[in-house]
């Protein structure tokens, strides 16, 4: 079956030199974008329930541009002012720009990583004497707290976000001819908001491991899965397998 609308459960790109955009003017197919999970902040009161004082930490330890944006909400709902002094351990050069939204960058006190937690773990190490503070959502990769226990710092995590399914009921009478997924997260929103979903002739595109293995536990069809060595970006892999079915008689 040849296809002609997509549906990405990812907001829309900001950027006008999306490859989805260059996609869809491309193959000319529809492609629709909507979030199926979504990020809410957890509450000043609820984190100092989590036992957390932000007086007692040296450092912060940033995994991501969500991890930023409610580190800083959650300071100022404390009336807490980040002094000068603290450092911070950014996971990659995106999350580390990003920070520059709230301070002066100094690169003295900001750390970067490569791009993994793992690359960023020597410099943390190298500074083990701080008090480490990882602001993070309720959903944790299990390297990440492995990892600095590993290293011996004296270290606390807290959920200062959690991710949220997306109401979705809108969509139930609508058709998509493939359906993209980027983490378990969306296929565990697909299934809360329509509990009797059946594939039938949905094409199911995923990227990455994690994401297969939560599709194929619910029952579900790999019709196109990224990354690959010939299609490392999920444009990439939708454009081949439409090339594919859109040519058929």
């Amino acid at each position: 079956m040849k296809v002609k609308t997509i549906l990405v459960s990812q907001p829309e790109p900001k950027i006008e030199n999306s490859p989805y955009f260059d996609l869809q003017e491309k193959q000319k197919v529809k492609i629709d974008f909507r979030p199926f999970i979504h990020v809410e902040g957890v509450s000043a009161k609820d984190i100092r329930q989590q036992k957390v004082d932000l007086n007692n930490y040296t450092a912060i330890i940033l995994t991501s541009r969500n991890a930023v944006d409610h580190f800083f909400r959650v300071a100022e709902e404390m009336r807490f002012k980040v002094p000068d002094s603290m450092k911070y351990f950014c996971q990659s050069e995106a999350v580390a720009y990003y920070l520059q939204k709230y301070v002066v960058y100094r690169k003295r006190k900001i750390y970067v990583g490569k791009r993994t937690f793992a690359e960023l773990s020597p410099l943390i190490k190298k500074y083990k004497d701080e008090k480490f503070l990882l602001p993070n959502t309720d959903k944790v990769k299990p390297l990440v707290p492995e990892t600095l226990n590993a290293l011996g710092v004296d270290w606390k995590q807290a959920t200062f976000f959690k991710t949220v399914v997306s109401d979705l009921s809108d969509l139930a009478d609508v058709y998509y001819d493939v359906l993209v997924f980027f983490s378990p997260s969306g296929i565990e929103s697909l299934f809360q908001n329509f509990p009797d979903f059946q594939q039938n002739d949905t094409r199911i595109a995923v990227f990455g491991n994690t994401t297969i293995k939560a599709v194929k536990e619910k029952g579900l069809r790999v019709d196109i899965s990224a990354p690959t060595p010939e299609t490392p970006s999920m444009t990439m892999a939708l454009e081949k397998y439409i090339e594919q079915v859109n040519k058929r008689k």
